[in-house]
């Protein structure tokens, strides 16, 4: 009884070392290759227990998930204006075929890298060599992200690799040069302020010139309804005094000349010379004969 247990266990025992030595499993976040001699024979990529030859076969995993490749030092880049800039980028990756990955770098991450930030750079300086400092950092800056993405992508499929993007995370003035920066900067910035007095000055004179015409304008127009209405007085006027004189013109007369009397005798310093016969003093004489 105690010989077949030692023999169940022992067979135990075998059936685990082989099954550790022979299984393996591949999740959903890997992707494996299978060598048989040192020739690759199966790659798998479903995730999954598989099993191997023992000596014979021997498995290696590569990660499938994206990968980061953040450039350690920022590299010096010429613009199309031949103004240096320092420039700061990060590579989003993942393999997406082991077999060529392995043939391609040994299976090496790090030769990949240094394969792919080469890349990178290079693409990097062919489209900043084709771009104003402006359209790098603004204007175009979207666009030159998307053919630096593409032409990267199209390079890095030769070992095995997609880059899915590429993008700046600085771009900055190299040293030695900001100060002429600067210069041209404040040179900018005051061209700018003066065209921008310039505007402000025509525009104001302008106003200025349509307010004056709208002045003129209105003066014209209240001076001529201004007379008008004056006109219309001296017209109504004109007819009382008529219609006034019509009906009572003895009255009329003695009401004109208090009219004469008050405004030339207004002062105590006036003086008249006139005849003591003249009609002007005709109501002073004798108010009753006045008419006579």
């Amino acid at each position: 009884m105690q010989k077949n247990l030692s023999i169940v266990g022992t067979i135990v025992v075998l059936a685990l070392l082989t099954l550790v030595f022979t299984a393996y499993t591949v999740d959903q976040r890997q992707a494996a290759i299978k060598f048989r001699l040192g020739e690759v024979v199966a790659i798998q990529k479903e995730p999954g227990l598989y099993f191997r030859v023992p000596m014979i076969e021997n498995i290696r995993l590569y990660d499938t998930r994206i990968q980061t490749l953040d450039t350690k030092d920022a590299e010096r880049i010429q613009t199309m204006e031949k103004n240096n800039v320092l420039v700061d980028s990060f590579v989003k990756y993942r393999i997406i075929d082991v077999k060529q990955f392995y043939i391609s770098t040994g299976g090496d991450i790090s030769r990949a890298e240094i394969r792919l930030a080469q890349s990178v750079n290079n693409d990097l300086r062919d489209q900043f060599s084709k771009r104003t400092l402006t359209e790098v950092i603004s204007g175009d800056r979207e666009k030159m992200m998307q053919d630096l993405r593409a032409k990267s992508d199209a390079d890095a499929r030769g070992i095995g690799v997609e880059v899915l993007d590429v993008r700046l995370k600085r771009v900055d003035f190299a040293q030695e040069i900001n100060p002429d920066i600067y210069r041209r900067m404040e040179s900018e910035r005051k061209r700018v302020a003066n065209e921008l007095r310039s505007t402000g000055a025509g525009e104001a004179e302008k106003i200025k010139a349509d307010a004056d015409r709208q002045r003129e304008i209105i003066l014209a127009e209240a001076y001529r309804d201004a007379q008008k209405i004056k006109g219309e007085g001296d017209a109504t006027s004109a007819r009382i005094y008529a219609q006034a004189f019509t009906k009572n013109p003895e009255f009329y007369s003695f009401y004109r000349s208090m009219e004469a009397y008050r405004n030339s005798f207004r002062n105590k310093s006036d003086v008249m010379v006139l005849e003591p016969s003249s009609d002007f003093f005709k109501y002073l004489k004798n108010p009753n004969k006045g008419g006579k």
